[in-house]
């Protein structure tokens, strides 16, 4: 996982409520269990209408872009690691929207995504910035210019993994004297195990 601190990007909009995991990322392109080359098929039936490019189509638009902003209800669906793995792949490390699915939030961070939750109002100020600029250490997106600016709420806990590029392997790796300890003990007071 990388570290997430700051970012100053290019944004694509994708302003559309309820876009749930098979929009993200199409089921039949679930049969990898890794990660690389998923960026290609991120919003597949979107960006490729009948196979074939749609040049209007936001992200075909700005395939640079790293910040998308979207609406109410992001990553609704079925429970789908491959949409956070393809959002990253693209190249997105962080997704606004008013709302998110649970699980796919969750997914975000154990990716190095960063999901961040702001008002309706909130988005439709920041549309008008073809770049905006991200310090999660103070909880807060903006314009360059600083013109516009929010804050956001996030977990302590999970903004610690992010500012630290921390996921759950690397909190166990953490943990690796401990758990050697741990078993050797459980070794000797249960030798028949």
């Amino acid at each position: 996982m990388q570290l997430f601190t700051t970012l100053r990007a290019k944004t694509a909009k994708l302003l559309i409520d309820n876009i749930d995991t098979d929009m993200i990322i199409p089921k039949q392109f679930l049969k990898t269990i890794t990660r690389k080359g998923l960026g290609s098929k991120l919003f597949y039936e979107m960006r490729f209408p009948n196979d074939k490019i749609d040049e209007n189509f936001e992200l075909n638009k700005k395939p640079d872009s790293k910040i998308l902003l979207s609406g109410d209800n992001f990553g609704c669906g079925s429970s789908r690691e491959h949409a956070p793995w393809a959002i990253l792949d693209f190249g997105i490390s962080c997704v606004i929207a008013q709302s998110f699915a649970d699980i796919f939030y969750n997914n975000c961070f154990e990716n190095g995504i960063l999901p961040i939750v702001l008002k309706k109002h909130e988005i439709e100020a920041l549309l008008q910035y073809e770049e905006l600029f991200i310090d999660l250490a103070n909880q807060k997106v903006a314009s360059l210019d600083e013109a516009v600016s929010f804050t956001f709420e996030i977990d302590a806990f999970k903004k610690h993994c992010l500012l630290n590029a921390i996921d759950s392997i690397g909190m166990t790796l953490e943990k690796t004297k401990e758990i050697k300890e741990f078993e050797k003990m459980q070794k000797q007071q249960n030798s028949w195990l």
